[in-house]
């Protein structure tokens, strides 16, 4: 059988399941005498709410349940509450109010659940919500961050005042100050890193079981954060975490908006309870607009402050994030930690002052997705050059590399002590501009405008802390039939963990991947997990797999001593056996296992582990436009990019991550936009008619290599690599976009760079 190790672009195993229609996906799963739920969501974006009749609802056709605040407190449940709750540098509580699983006395966003409504059937539940009468006040919303600030704007919450969650300054603000005040450069911009909807695949939903016999829920749930989300779960439900079990089979996608627990997931168990038969729930492709964590939607004035000869000398930053109408999730935790956490990215910046606000809004609940904060980051520093360059007309790249930390100076400690580990920025640089011929531009800007089209060249570095929930754990068992059991607490929703996680077990051990079954999404199977977010599983779980094997080897150099009639000092492992030094006697390791369980000393090993640093991905992203200056098309010509993952597990998956990050980060750039009509709070981009995702003819093929520098923080060597493009590719876009309009005029314009926005900015600079 064959052994694949680290390194090998071995096929996706999981695929051949995917591709034959074998997958288990929530709406492939089968359970005997299921009810189907439907949620009623509020057609108002801010209103009072009277009163709620369900008579007549109660009464249709096959209605088992109809559920609303009234029923959901007299059972004792209890609002969801944000999973970090104070500032995480300072310990300062946020402001929040605790979503409710179904709204009472108020309702704060277009699509909060009111009423969940379980029938027969699927058209039973939605017949019987068309019954639900509810009587609604509306109430003026508001829906951007300045607007929730403004004076005698409409409140959300009392537990909010003025809908501001935290407002804080953090960094040197008299460093800074003095900075500017020398400066011989001076560049400011007000950007928009505008609000987008993750749209996986597979719609969120779950089908949640009661067992009254021994009190436990259990719910089958599309998800990419099963522990942690089960714990917040089981405190709405009033229980115990051990009382909730959640099992996510396959995930078909997730991308940030699967990361945090949901009303509907409480709300499903709790149905499943109160009718004694399993309840599923799938949203609607509507339901995913209306209701899903957004994600980005921050605001920032930002400077940033240069001497004579170009250096940096200071950052200036006040941003505004949008988190919605609850703090859902990490809320704030991602505007004191993750945006703060690598401020000024790999550049020498001495002094950074930030202010940094979060409100609320009578809009969806903000998320993340990849690159929380980092994203959010990273293009305000990578915009702030693109325009000092343009203002003092030094060369771009050449900007950007004489601030760069140099490789020799790694490890790097930034402006507010976060440690960055490696990294030869400056070179990776370098070489994706050469890769994309940066030196050929000029020819191919004068061919386009030879066919009456504006052509621009843009680049952005990226770098992201990876890492995520810090603890993890790993199970490596080794059964009777003969293969091994990897059971793991991180969660696959796409990426190829099981293909990954048992080249890293063969490279370790010599053990067949064939032979190796990997498992995951299962609280009863592992004690905790951290999910999958933030770029963490490979890190995560791989380091806890490498020190399992640690463990494994030890135990079976004893026991191989023992069979072999050696000293351990004598035995080494190689190549899955264990031989004696210098001879040519040996044992595999499936004989020792079977050793092992005969007498009582297995080599099954739990290992878990709590991480103190990060990994830190980074790279050069370099792409090349071409806009039609009548209708404003703006068509993306070429993407190069060349990026610094550490130790590659799997090559070619770990290239076909960065590509779906690429097409992530374009279809921001370019193509989407959760809209919402600023009087009445509704949301104008509910579906795929009016919010447009990148298809195949909106990219051109992604041009990716690698500069890997090894990570110095896990065994493996290893960096995240889910998230690096959807961070580089907004503003490399965006420069690419100005560089291209730069003749006519144009300074700037609001994302995303739609024909109308730029045909605007375009008719603006005439």
């Amino acid at each position: 059988m064959t052994i694949e190790r680290m390194g090998d672009s071995a096929l996706r195993r999981e695929d051949a399941r995917f591709v034959t229609g074998h997958g288990a996906y929530l709406d492939d799963l089968k359970f005997d005498g299921v009810a189907q739920a439907v949620v009623l969501r509020s057609p108002h974006a801010h209103a009072l709410i009277r009163s709620i009749d369900t008579t007549a609802a109660r009464s249709a056709p096959g209605v088992l349940a109809v559920l609303t605040a009234a029923d959901a407190a007299a059972d004792g449940l209890k609002p969801l509450r944000p999973y970090a709750e104070a500032n995480v540098q300072t310990g300062e509580p946020f402001a929040f109010a605790p979503q409710p699983l179904l709204a009472s006395d108020k309702v704060r966003f277009a699509g909060e659940p009111v009423a969940l409504i379980v029938a027969g059937t699927h058209a039973q539940a939605l017949d019987a919500a068309e019954l639900v009468v509810v009587d609604y006040q509306a109430l003026p919303a508001v829906t951007s961050p300045e607007g929730a600030r403004a004076h005698g704007a409409p409140q959300l919450a009392k537990e909010i005042p003025n809908n501001t969650c935290l407002d804080w300054h953090a960094g040197d603000t008299e460093g800074t100050d003095a900075a500017f005040a020398r400066a011989a450069h001076v560049v400011s911009l007000d950007l928009d890193n505008h609000r987008i909807v993750m749209n996986p695949m597979e719609p969120r939903g779950g089908v949640g079981t009661f067992d009254p016999t021994t009190g436990r829920y259990t719910l089958h749930v599309s998800s990419q954060n099963i522990h942690i989300n089960r714990t917040f779960v089981a405190r709405s439900l009033g229980v115990e975490a051990k009382d909730v079990r959640f099992i996510a089979h396959d995930v078909g996608g997730g991308f940030g908006a699967k990361n945090f627990a949901y009303v509907e997931h409480a709300l499903i168990l709790w149905a499943a309870r109160r009718i004694a038969l399993p309840v599923k729930w799938i949203a609607s492709r509507s339901e995913v607009f209306l209701s899903d964590h957004a994600a980005r939607d921050m605001q920032a004035e930002a400077s940033l402050a240069l001497d004579a000869n170009g250096k940096f000398l200071a950052l200036r930053i006040a941003s505004v994030a949008n988190l919605g109408a609850y703090m859902a999730g990490a809320g704030g935790g991602v505007q004191t930690f993750q945006y703060i956490h690598l401020q000024g990215s790999v550049y020498r910046i001495p002094a950074i002052a930030l202010h940094v606000v979060a409100v609320v809004t009578n809009t969806a609940p903000i998320g993340v997705t990849r690159g929380p904060g980092f994203a959010e980051a990273i293009n305000i520093v990578e915009r702030l050059i693109d325009a000092a360059a343009h203002r003092t007309g030094f060369d771009r790249a050449d900007l950007r590399r004489w601030n760069m930390v140099p490789a020799e100076a790694m490890p790097m400690t930034n402006a507010f002590g976060f440690e960055v580990d490696s990294g030869r920025f400056a070179e990776s640089l370098d070489h994706a501009l050469a890769r994309a011929d940066r030196a050929g531009f000029d020819a191919r800007r004068r061919e386009s405008e030879r066919r009456g089209r504006l052509r621009g060249l843009g680049f952005a570095y990226h770098i992201k802390a990876t890492g995520g929930p810090p603890d993890e754990n790993v199970d490596v068992r080794f059964e009777a039939d003969g293969t091994v059991s990897l059971i793991t607490g991180t969660q696959h929703i796409g990426q190829g963990h099981e293909t990954t996680f048992p080249q890293i077990l063969s490279t370790r051990l010599g053990i067949p991947n064939a032979r190796i079954r990997l498992v995951q999404g299962d609280t009863d199977a592992i004690p905790f997990g951290g999910g999958h977010g933030s770029s963490r599983a490979t890190y995560m779980g791989g380091t806890a797999i490498w020190r399992a094997s640690d463990e494994i080897i030890a135990k079976g150099t004893a026991l191989a001593a023992d069979a072999l009639e050696a000293s351990v000092a004598d035995i080494r492992f190689e190549d899955g056996r264990f031989v004696v030094s210098g001879t040519d006697r040996a044992i595999g390791l499936f004989d020792v296992a079977a050793l092992g369980r005969e007498r009582g000393r297995p080599l099954d090993t739990f290992h878990a582990w709590k991480r103190e640093h990060m990994t830190f991905p980074n790279g050069a992203h370099v792409v090349e436009v071409e806009i039609d200056r009548d209708t404003g098309r703006v068509d993306l010509a070429r993407y190069t990019a060349v990026d610094d993952y550490g130790v590659l597990v799997n090559p070619m998956i770990a290239a076909g991550q960065a590509h779906g990050a690429m097409a992530q980060g374009a279809g921001q750039a370019l193509l989407e936009h959760a809209t919402y009509d600023p009087e009445s709070g509704q949301m104008v981009a509910g579906s795929f008619m009016d919010y447009a995702l990148p298809r195949a003819d909106d990219l051109p093929s992604f041009d990716l290599g690698f500069n890997p520098t090894r990570c110095t923080t896990n065994p493996l060597g290893v960096k995240g690599c889910g998230e690096a493009g959807a961070i580089a590719a907004f503003p490399a876009i965006a420069n690419a976009i100005l560089d291209a309009l730069a003749p006519l005029g144009v300074k700037g314009f609001d994302g995303p760079a739609s024909p109308l926005r730029i045909w605007q900015a375009i008719e603006e600079a005439r």
